[in-house]
């Protein structure tokens, strides 16, 4: 597997060159753990995606939250409730 293309699939092609230079190849990856990232300066999110990328990998299961077409991937799969949307109140809507 190109852990490259991997990235990119993610939305995270930004640790490409990291993840290189650490030498994480595809025999690596799925032992990385959070710990493992924090060392290498990945934020808590960027953590989480790949955390769950990584064991949906050893499930054989599709990559988790893709990116949606046309929406930054640094934001795709986030959701509303982290930033309180869900509690938006509907002004002007009459049903």
């Amino acid at each position: 597997m190109d852990v490259g293309g991997w990235l990119r699939t993610l939305g995270l092609g930004q640790y490409e060159a990291l993840f290189r230079a650490s030498e994480i190849d595809a025999d690596i990856l799925p032992e990385l753990s959070e710990v493992d990232l924090e060392k290498l300066g990945v934020p808590l999110g960027h953590r989480k995606r790949l955390l769950r990328a990584i064991a949906g990998l050893a499930t054989g299961s599709p990559l988790p939250n893709p990116p949606l077409p046309g929406l930054d991937p640094g934001i795709a799969g986030e959701g509303m409730g982290a930033i309180g949307g869900g509690n938006i109140p509907h002004r002007g809507c009459r049903s």
